[in-house]
């Protein structure tokens, strides 16, 4: 019989493609979502249960980041949930350099269940899915931290590691940390995306208060714009962050994707070619 696989945040940029991954390989998967039946709500800890009864396995990514409160009690919640439920094992995506995220971390590790936890660098993606994509488009890419060295990684190469490990046991007890195959800073990133497109796009540096004042004034909410100011302070500002893993290659047997791949990859796309939002 298929173990029955749970993936929680199955449509965000890792588990959409965690789904994909696992549902062409021929597993049977579940989404867990607001939308989704039985509902699951990481606000509402009454829906964890029944959301994981009859799953085997779990890929767990909390929206929106395990930095923001609560989340330590929700992993805490869905750990005993999982352990109760009798699910053979959980897969946790965590962040790079975060303290708040490896605090979660602790609880999955120490909660009994069979685990294990992938440490994410930032997304390529989030030039082309995410916060920075209508700076792409708009032709000017306006960032604090001109100096931090960023091994950015490829959402594909984090849910093709996080597919693998979630169903080989031997990575149980494992700490997994997904990188990209070298630093590079937001100018170099802004450069690449602009060499690849054949069209000028400016990297522009900027404070990190400069940065959250323009997502107040986009409306943007507080707990949002407190985030970004969190990561871009506690997490690029973090030397540790800037160090490259091999994890990839060694997961999948191939180097990570490089950076100018995945511009190509992503021109070949189309998404940059959409008109620039109005309220640029």
């Amino acid at each position: 019989m298929k173990d029955q696989i749970l993936v929680i945040g199955g449509n965000g940029k890792t588990g959409s493609r965690v789904v994909n991954i696992l549902k062409t390989a021929g597993h049977d998967v579940h989404v867990a979502g607001r939308n989704s039946n039985p509902k699951f709500d990481w606000e509402d800890p009454s829906t964890y249960a029944e959301a994981l009864r009859g799953m085997d396995r779990a890929y767990i990514v909390y929206y929106p980041d395990l930095a923001v409160p609560g989340a330590k009690e929700a992993i805490d919640n869905l750990s005993k949930a999982a352990l109760k439920e009798g699910l053979e094992k959980v897969v946790l995506l965590s962040g790079k350099g975060e303290s708040e995220a490896e605090a979660c971390e602790e609880i999955v590790a120490s909660s009994g269940l069979n685990y294990t936890l992938v440490r994410a660098s930032w997304f390529d993606q989030n030039f082309s899915e995410g916060a920075f994509l209508e700076f792409v488009l708009a032709g000017e890419v306006a960032l604090p931290m001109p100096e931090a060295e960023i091994p950015f990684v490829d959402a594909n190469d984090i849910a093709e590691v996080v597919a693998k490990v979630l169903i080989d046991d031997s990575y149980n007890g494992q700490t997994i940390t997904v990188t990209g195959p070298r630093k590079m800073t937001f100018r170099e990133v802004v450069d690449s995306m602009a060499k690849g497109l054949g069209r000028e796009i400016r990297y522009i540096p900027i404070s990190i208060e400069e940065f959250k004042a323009g997502m107040s004034q986009a409306g943007l909410p507080d707990s949002y714009v407190w985030l970004f100011g969190y990561l871009f302070e506690e997490v690029l500002g973090n030397p540790e962050n800037q160090d490259i893993s091999n994890d990839v290659e060694s997961v999948l047997g191939r180097p990570a994707t490089d950076f100018d791949e995945y511009v190509a990859k992503t021109k070949a796309s189309g998404v940059w070619n959409q008109s620039v939002p109005q309220n640029i």
